[in-house]
């Protein structure tokens, strides 16, 4: 099998590519137990090095280690989120627990530990430059608050919890994706349509025949699919009918069903905690962020939460005030707020869907993105034809920087479909870093945008050419990275601190000079008129008090629960509940994202108690954009420079707060964040 196994050879495909075509489902295991033999023979070689403790010899050599392993983790990880089946799927379970194991056994080696240790207290430490004092800071951190302080008998159960929650954290994931998949709300009379635009009704048409329903119409899981749907439909029976759906997953009763997942999860992260001597897992977990505290998370959102129920409260009115000219005097429930707001935007901005949509085509809003990347950074995009890709949705562009260079492969996967889980992201196939050579990345954009019908455009709403922007924002944060270890590099920060490339980003897709240029009618290819351009910004703050608060209740829900642990395990939907209570959560609203498909916390650790992530970096990103408006450029190279120098290339070379800083000069109050949201 060894001669057969791309992921035992050199990869010879353009710029270092994997060979997607050539890539099977039966290579992964052979790949990954022999790239963690040969990972394991490294470090056992680094702690039995006779030699004393030096930064190359014990901090280097690690970060040198393990690239096998980096390697077949990162082609694995993308595919598995994807394009995924039971097969991939199974190979993930298997995988999760060994590889928990494998990182345990490393991370809790106290011999390492001892070798790490001597390099940062020792006479050598004094004299790293400081890519080195940061790389040897941060390996040290990782090793105490992985256990290696502890007893051996505490470090072994340590072991087991993390083997555990990593198989939890997989078959929570695996469960939503399960849901979202098996799912589809079928349309199958004209008046299931009723209120559908042209082209959702192609993409429900084809969505339909390649789930085997030819000439019919339905609507998947998938969020920008049911958002639309809610938001159009004119059918409160099927709003809500889809509406319950989309809560529900998780939470079904079935094989999928994530309630005793997550309460085994928070019941093993506040053991994990309290060994590692924390009054609870949030405030293990937000030792390492800019936050620090559960208090400071807790006052932040308090600091919103307050202005943004309040916005919300005015807002349902006005709802119900739009809902009742209809004959409709029934209350606002859930899954109408998004129909009416959409109504009433029109009432009092003269701004539909229908209307912009013809204006956001996928395809324009590529190009955008990519000319904002060319105006602040120098960047140019070329799409290549000639990659090996793993899908036919799949599209690969090489960028180089403004001396022609090479910076970066840019893959962007768009449509949605079901072997890809929901939700937007960036990843990447093969992170920057110069310790081998200047190696450049490979980075990817995932989207979930419904798939037009063969010769039709992608037409997108607003909200989904701002998670385009968005994670292409990501993209920028992996694409420019310019360290020399991989460790440090692209978005390896704190997770309150790497939402503000991205959601920085999102302010140049509505900027006036922008919308101009690439905001251009699908058939037409006229440009969007000044008058919506200004009935654009005008609205900027419309249903902002809804969107807060959605996202705050799921933010404030987290962190509870994390603080709670004893209490939240014993019934976790009900002590989500009890939260909402306690906050005066509204009726009409519900949660972003209920805990029982809340993969951002509990399908693994990274917003585990740091949901909150988004709403610290924007009150980062308001005041960082400022920095541009006050030179009157948007694009004004000085500032454009100084956010690459320190934001978007500077991985994790400093503390978040010195980063910001040396960009800004000063850190902001949150009054930018509550002015852009509508809510000061």
């Amino acid at each position: 099998m060894a001669h057969e196994n791309p992921f035992f050879e050199t990869w010879a495909t353009p710029f270092g590519m994997p060979p997607f075509d050539r890539i099977e489902t039966r290579h992964y295991m052979p790949a990954f137990e022999r790239a963690v033999e040969d990972h394991r023979a490294e470090i056992d070689a680094i702690r039995n090095d006779p030699a004393a403790p030096t930064f190359q010899n014990s901090v280097e050599a690690f970060e040198r280690s393990g690239a096998d392993l980096v390697r077949v983790s990162l082609v694995f990880r993308n595919l598995a989120g994807t394009e995924s089946d039971e097969a991939i799927r199974a190979v993930e379970r298997d995988l999760s627990p060994i590889l928990a194991r494998h990182r345990s056994s490393i991370y809790l080696d106290a011999t390492l530990f001892a070798r790490m240790d001597a390099v940062l207290d020792g006479p050598e430490g004094a004299s790293l430059d400081p890519e080195q004092k940061r790389l040897t800071e941060r390996l040290h951190k990782a090793f105490v608050r992985s256990g290696a302080r502890l007893s051996e008998t505490e470090r072994a159960r340590l072991s087991d919890i993390t083997a555990r929650l990593a198989t939890l954290g997989t078959q929570f994931s695996q469960n939503v994706l399960q849901d979202e998949s098996d799912y589809i709300l079928l349309l199958k009379e004209e008046a299931d349509l009723a209120g559908m635009s042209d082209d959702f009704r192609l993409a429900a048409a084809t969505l339909a025949q390649a789930r085997g329903h030819e000439g019919l119409h339905a609507v998947s899981l998938s969020r920008g699919n049911v958002e639309s749907f809610l938001t159009q439909s004119t059918r409160a029976d099927l709003r809500e009918t889809l509406h319950a759906a989309f809560l529900a997953r998780g939470e079904r009763g079935s094989t999928t069903d994530n309630r005793d997942v997550i309460a085994e999860t928070i019941a093993l992260r506040e053991e994990r905690a309290k060994l590692l001597g924390y009054e609870s897992y949030a405030h293990y977990k937000l030792d390492d962020t800019m936050a620090e505290t559960p208090e400071a998370v807790r006052g932040l959102l308090d600091r919103v939460w307050a202005p943004a129920r309040g916005a919300a409260a005015r807002e349902r009115d006005r709802l119900a005030e739009i809902a009742s000219d209809e004959g409709n005097n029934s209350p606002i429930r859930q899954p109408d707020w998004r129909h009416y707001a959409e109504k009433l935007r029109r009432a009092d901005y003269a701004i539909d869907d229908g209307e912009l949509r013809p204006f956001f085509p996928l395809d324009r809003m590529i190009e955008a993105a990519f000319y904002v990347a060319g105006r602040l950074f120098g960047l140019t995009f070329k799409e290549r034809k000639d990659l090996p890709l793993y899908g036919r949705q799949v599209r690969a562009f090489e960028v180089t920087g403004a001396d022609g260079r090479h910076v970066a492969i840019f893959l962007g996967d768009y449509f949605a479909r079901p072997s890809k889980r929901s939700g937007a992201w960036m990843s990447a196939f093969r992170v920057q870093q110069k310790l081998a050579g200047d190696i450049r990345p490979i980075i990817i954009n995932v989207l979930n945008i419904a798939e037009p019908a063969p010769g039709e455009q992608a037409l997108l709403s607003i909200d989904e050419a701002r998670t385009l922007f968005h994670e292409f924002g990501h993209a920028l944060h992996g694409m420019l990275s310019s360290v020399k270890y991989p460790s440090l590099a692209g978005t390896s920060v704190s997770s309150d601190f790497v939402e503000l490339p991205s959601q920085l980003y999102e302010h140049w897709l509505m900027q006036p000079q922008v919308l101009r240029l690439y905001a251009r009618h699908v058939e037409t290819g006229e440009p969007i008129p000044e008058d919506l351009i200004k009935r654009l910004h005008a609205a900027r703050g419309f249903n902002q008090g809804f969107g807060t608060v959605e996202y705050c209740a799921s933010a404030f829900v987290d962190l509870e629960m994390h603080l709670s642990a004893p209490e939240a395990r014993k019934d976790p939907l009900a002590f989500e509940r009890k939260v909402l209570d306690r906050i005066g959560m509204p009726a009409e609203i519900a949660m972003r994202h209920r805990s029982p498909h809340f993969t951002h916390v509990f399908s693994g650790e990274g917003y585990a108690s740091g949901y909150y992530s988004y709403l610290w970096s924007e009150v980062l990103d308001a005041d960082a954009f400022s920095a541009f408006e006050e030179t009157g450029d948007i694009f004004d190279p000085a500032t454009a420079a100084r956010l690459r120098d320190f934001v978007y290339a500077a991985g994790n070379l400093r503390d978040p707060k010195d980063a910001y800083l040396a960009f800004r000069g000063k850190l902001p109050g949150v009054e930018p964040l509550l002015e852009t949201r509508g809510l000061s």
